[in-house]
């Protein structure tokens, strides 16, 4: 087992698919914190988390055993989308409400360079926060919303990452960042928690 887990993950997958369980219990076991953890972020709630974690790697198995999985990306990255698309359907499901709707506006006029500094605003406001603070501030977001908030800050993927994983343009992800920003100053004046201008 020790030498086990000094193989890559691609090498794990490869053991796992040609049937040695223990690749997989080594995949488990090197991932579970990190999935755990971020389908909590969405849920906030333990046992939607258990469920959703098991529904997760089921999937990961199911997928593995088919044959259907390719390389075309790193494990991890497959592995935190498939995370990633259970909590947003949780999400989605629980129905919840809209602040601001962006569905009607031209995301184009969001195409502003200083949106996706490195420095910018969305970008000060997270590390000007207690992250409990805004993390239910951005959890009362839409889910769209949210999905981009934690994908841009959590996975920390860049503005064109984004928009490739979503299928959509970068003018779109800027966009719903934009709508975010909105939603999150107006509930954040509601909740008294002090925001960067």
């Amino acid at each position: 087992m020790e030498t086990m887990t000094k193989l890559t993950d691609e090498e794990l997958v490869g053991l796992y698919i040609k049937g040695n369980n223990a690749a997989f219990n080594t995949l488990l076991n090197r991932y579970e914190s990190k999935v755990f953890t971020y389908i909590m972020h969405f849920t906030k709630n333990q046992e939607v988390t258990e469920d959703l974690f098991q529904d997760t790697f089921m999937r990961v198995i199911t997928t593995l055993r088919s044959g259907r999985y390719t390389e075309q990306q790193k494990f991890s990255s497959w592995l935190m989308r498939i995370a990633h698309n259970q909590a947003i359907d949780y999400i989605r499901q629980a129905k919840m409400a809209t602040i601001v709707s962006d569905d009607e506006t031209p995301a184009g006029c969001f195409n502003d360079a200083r949106l996706a500094d490195d420095n910018n605003i969305e970008q000060q406001m997270i590390q000007q926060q207690d992250w409990g603070q805004m993390e239910s501030v951005i959890r009362q977001l839409p889910a769209n919303q949210q999905e981009i908030i934690y994908m841009r800050y959590f996975e920390d993927l860049s503005f064109k990452e984004i928009s490739q994983k979503l299928g959509c343009s970068i003018n779109t992800a800027l966009g719903r960042v934009r709508y975010a920003l909105i939603n999150m100053r107006k509930l954040v004046a509601q909740t008294d928690i002090s925001m960067a201008s």
